[in-house]
């Protein structure tokens, strides 16, 4: 039943606005640093970072580099890092071998974390495209990104990074089918408590433009994704996809982009009550980052809001390249 307001002026809706302690305890939402998965992208290497010049502020960081930013990030509370290589283009390959390599720069990363930083939660990508010499998430075939012979693929990768200590994989392929492939093996290979975040509504969006910059996909690409990920005119597909991974084994599902798909996030919550996460992309940082560096917005102010918006949304966890300088502000403000 929809709630009666009293009239004016029994009802002033501006009391509690009227100072800082009133509006704090009537807040309805808190962002919190708990709240937070960092990405962060990982290179060959030693003691070396690259700067990725549509993403201010974001590098590419060699392994050792890598384990500084886990160590930062446990100092600040942050809960989980993800991680993405980059992979140059003289190492990617049509048969995309060292996806499910123990030694590919991934592993590697995951290893060296977990030996430093036991209590980080790891979270790693599933999918081709930072090995693929042709830049999709799956195989290529006569023009086509075939479907069963790419999940045989992302099955090994699941493995090979759950054996490396990966403690949340995040296939973000979009094939069909997946979550079950992946689930059924974690099992029979012993990893039982490895969990999966599905990329469950992942659309087929301009806004990955500077993340495909940053693990070197966007020379590599040929054609694009409209094929495998979702068309951004489509809602109610994302509620079949989400029940569709959650049956076949998925234990969270993401959204991405986020904030352009707060409706997504939203349905989502209320229809499935499951964890939901949504991935604030390279796009939406970029164009915040660029706008604050230009002086046209207070770049802090619209960082917390975005991510608040996350939360107000329905959203238990945000995937978002301002996790520490979100994570310090929360300190400060604790």
């Amino acid at each position: 039943m929809k709630p009666t307001v009293a009239p004016f002026p029994a009802t002033r809706l501006r009391r509690l606005r009227s100072t800082d302690a009133l509006r704090r305890l009537s807040r309805q939402h808190r962002l919190s640093v708990d709240d937070l998965i960092w990405p962060i992208f990982v290179m060959d290497g030693t003691d070396t970072e690259e700067a990725i010049p549509s993403m201010p502020g974001v590098t590419r960081k060699t392994l050792d580099r890598a384990v500084a930013a886990a160590k930062e990030a446990h100092a600040l509370r942050i809960p989980a890092i993800c991680i993405f290589p980059y992979t140059s283009m003289d190492a990617r390959t049509e048969d995309c071998a060292l996806a499910w390599s123990p030694d590919n720069i991934s592993n590697q990363t995951i290893r060296a974390i977990k030996d430093a930083v036991p209590e980080m939660a790891i979270m790693t990508d599933i999918a081709l495209d930072p090995y693929n010499i042709n830049g999709h998430d799956g195989f290529v075939e006569d023009g086509q990104i075939v479907n069963d012979r790419t999940v045989e693929a992302l099955v090994k990768m699941a493995i090979a990074q759950a054996e490396a200590g990966a403690d949340i994989l995040g296939p973000s392929d979009m094939m069909d089918g997946r979550i079950a492939a992946i689930r059924a093996a974690l099992e029979s290979n012993g990893h039982h408590n490895v969990a999966i975040l599905s990329y469950t509504a992942k659309y087929a969006s301009a806004f990955y433009g500077p993340f495909r910059d940053a693990v070197g996909a966007s020379a590599a690409l040929t054609g694009d994704k409209n094929t495998y990920q979702m068309d951004p005119g489509n809602a109610d597909e994302a509620m079949r996809l989400v029940e569709r991974d959650l049956s076949e084994g998925a234990d969270m599902i993401m959204v991405k982009p986020g904030m352009p798909y707060l409706d997504i996030c939203r349905a989502a919550k209320e229809m499935f009550s499951v964890p939901v996460f949504a991935y604030q992309v390279s796009g939406e940082y970029a164009m915040l980052q660029a706008a604050a560096q230009n002086g046209w917005l207070d770049g802090d102010k619209v960082m917390m809001e975005s991510l608040l918006s996350f939360k107000r949304a329905g959203c238990d966890g945000i995937l978002t390249y301002f996790a520490p300088a979100a994570a310090r502000m929360l300190r400060n403000m604790a």
